[in-house]
């Protein structure tokens, strides 16, 4: 389903290179957790992968579906089924929650020729939706995020994510803010939309969301690259011993 071949990529407008020679493959069905310290480039990756155009790709390719995704502003790849969510939500005043998932969900329709959802149809997505992730419509009615506590931010972008379907869903540092009821929640909602046709790349600095989002594989990210893949026992490692080791061992 996504396949990074030597990623190189800098912040735009400056030589400052942060991805440098990144390969990385997930298939179809497969979740893969990105591990690695501070400043190893994960944030960054995830950026990347949506069109933030802070960041400017020098060499490689990032082929989605076989196709390539360069090219592709962020819209046209949130429509061909690609989904971030953020470590720090965007507040948005002045447009409710509802709203603004209303319009997400038929701009999206739209691009893939389907006909706009109408509100009888779109309410009972969202209560059911919503009622997995304990989010009450009267936190829908609220400013998109504004005001929101970190767990019920996070619960926000589960909820996006759950009703826009994406095939790739990527999960930029999720568990960061959260207690362990919320983060019980939001990691139910991601198992929830584990399926043979989506995919999901986690990426996180601790073990600890990994027993509840439990990884086919694992990716040790350091210096912009990919140093060390393995299984979930990976990240059991990591957690016991750190990253130094190993990124000593792959530099050697």
């Amino acid at each position: 389903m996504l396949e990074i071949k030597d990623l190189h990529a800098k912040i735009a407008d400056t030589d400052t290179e942060i991805i440098k020679g990144l390969s990385l493959t997930v298939k179809a069905g497969e979740v893969a957790a990105i591990m690695g310290p501070n400043g190893s480039g994960k944030s960054t990756l995830s950026y990347i992968l949506a069109g933030r155009d802070d960041y400017e790709v020098t060499s490689g390719d990032i082929l989605f579906n076989g196709e390539s995704i360069l090219e592709m502003d962020p819209s046209e790849r949130a429509a061909a089924g690609l989904f971030l969510a953020f470590q720090y939500p965007m507040e948005i005043p002045g447009v409710a929650t509802m709203q603004f998932l209303k319009v997400a969900m038929n701009e999206q329709r739209k691009a893939r020729g389907e006909e706009e959802l109408k509100t009888p149809d779109f309410i009972k997505l969202v209560r059911e939706a919503a009622g997995d992730l304990d989010i009450s419509m009267d936190m829908l009615k609220r400013p998109l995020n504004v005001g929101f506590s970190g767990g019920e931010k996070k619960r926000a972008e589960i909820l996006q994510m759950k009703l826009l379907a994406p095939q790739l869903c990527v999960l930029d540092e999720t568990d960061s803010g959260l207690d362990i009821d919320a983060l019980k929640i939001v990691s139910d909602g991601v198992n929830s939309l584990r399926s043979p046709d989506r995919a999901t790349i986690v990426i996180t600095h601790y073990q600890r969301l990994l027993d509840y989002i439990v990884p086919d594989s694992v990716h040790v990210l350091s210096k912009g690259k990919i140093v060390k893949t393995g299984d979930k026992e990976l990240a059991k490692e990591l957690e016991a011993n750190g990253y130094t080791d190993i990124i000593a061992e792959a530099a050697a």
